[in-house]
């Protein structure tokens, strides 16, 4: 909270500094504890507009506390006669105790054997996929043509297509680039945050499997996930992508032809994702957006979820066992124009992933959409038919080579 307990922190070791409510707090929360309630009362934490229009923070509120740390910081490091606060780390033969507790500090207080030989910032050097990446996309960034790239990847590269994301942005703003300009093609399995805020004008499509973080941030674009054609195991039971995918994601289009990991969406306030099957705490916090899922969820489905809608498959008739009742409901869809927007979006994952689970389904569509739950708050009246029109894929890509056909 305070310069001194910076100082004090980098006489005990640390090294990095993080500051979390205290932040919050320089922007105006008056620290009700209702974030997870969507009904903070200084517009922060929730999606009301009538409470957002009174968040009176401005960034100029963060840029000063943070400076007067700064300064509390620099007053003490002159005090104590050290020129860098680099210097201060592990100095605890610098602290003593005030004289006022039992406790024995001794321990903590202890001078440890030398200051780490490790940079505190380790620079990793940069993926060759991702500056491939960068390179063969000039042609999209400058506006003369759509390209087509092809790479193979592995777990090492990481957050590829965030660095390709951020130059979009930096060069044609928020709206991002037309259609799918930039389609790239990728065979492996991906490290973490895979296609991580993605952008309009971007298509990632792996063939493979990807870690944690996928689509993370996502703010246009679509990606697209789905085992190598000569995969012997049935996708729609096997898990293809780690936790925590689309995290925070507030746009575009994710479609995985298999299983994710836990807390799949969490806090998506955007992005319409289809996947066949998800772990724990999926939809969590979710504020926004669309999720379908075929296949068997985890325990505690859309807890804190105040917009949005999902749609959950249940062959096995669990699903009511499996959902969080505190903010969400359930209800069968039976409105035409609800289940034909289902079935749409059902089919936009079918072309783009070769999904043998969808194919089943649309086969059989007269008999198997009563099995889907629709998924959203109470009293909502989100549904399907609110995000087909305005999620209307681009122009279609199918690359046969990779995306054959699979039959489980």
């Amino acid at each position: 909270k305070t310069g001194r307990d910076v100082v004090i922190g980098a006489m005990l070791g640390a090294e990095e500094f993080g500051f979390g409510t205290a932040a919050l707090v320089a922007l105006g929360c008056d620290m009700a504890r209702q974030c997870h309630l969507n009904t903070c009362p200084t517009g922060i934490a929730t999606q009301r507009d009538d409470l957002r229009a009174k968040f009176s923070g401005r960034s100029q509120h963060l840029i000063h506390y943070l400076t007067l740390i700064a300064e509390e910081v620099r007053e003490l490091l002159a005090q104590l006669g050290v020129a860098r606060l680099d210097d201060l780390i592990g100095r605890a033969d610098l602290l003593q105790c005030s004289g006022e507790t039992s406790i024995d500090l001794a321990p903590l207080l202890a001078a440890a054997p030398g200051k780490s030989s490790r940079a505190a910032h380790s620079r990793v050097p940069r993926s060759k996929v991702a500056w491939q990446l960068h390179v063969e996309a000039e042609p999209a960034l400058e506006g003369e043509r759509s390209v087509l790239t092809h790479h193979r990847i592995s777990n090492y590269d990481r957050s590829i297509g965030a660095s390709l994301a951020g130059e979009i942005a930096r060069r044609h703003g928020n709206a991002g680039l037309p259609g799918a300009s930039i389609t790239s093609v990728f065979q492996g399995s991906a490290g973490q945050s895979f296609g991580a805020f993605c952008v309009p004008g971007m298509r990632l499509i792996l063939s493979g499997e990807a870690n944690d973080y996928a689509g993370k941030g996502m703010t246009g674009g679509q990606i697209v996930i789905a085992p190598p054609a000569d995969a012997s195991f049935a996708a729609h039971k096997n898990t293809i992508l780690g936790n925590t995918a689309l995290y925070g994601a507030t746009g575009g289009q994710f479609f995985a032809a298999g299983c994710a990991g836990e807390r799949f969406a969490v806090r998506n306030s955007g992005a319409l994702a289809v996947v066949e099957g998800v772990g724990a705490h999926a939809c969590e916090y979710m504020t926004g957006g669309m999720v379908v899922v075929l296949g068997e969820t985890g325990l505690n489905f859309g807890a804190g979820m105040s917009a949005g809608v999902a749609y959950v498959l249940d062959m096995a008739g669990i699903f009511p066992a499996h959902y969080n009742t505190e903010l969400v409901e359930l209800h069968r869809i039976s409105d035409s124009a609800e289940i034909d927007a289902l079935r749409t979006v059902i089919q936009w994952h079918r072309k783009r992933t070769h999904s043998w689970r969808a194919a089943q389904l649309l086969a059989e569509w007269s008999r198997m959409h009563r099995l889907f739950w629709r998924v959203s708050p109470y009293g909502s009246t989100c549904s399907a038919a609110d995000f087909v029109a305005s999620h209307t894929p681009a122009e279609e890509f199918i690359y046969p080579a990779l995306m054959a056909e699979r039959i489980r």
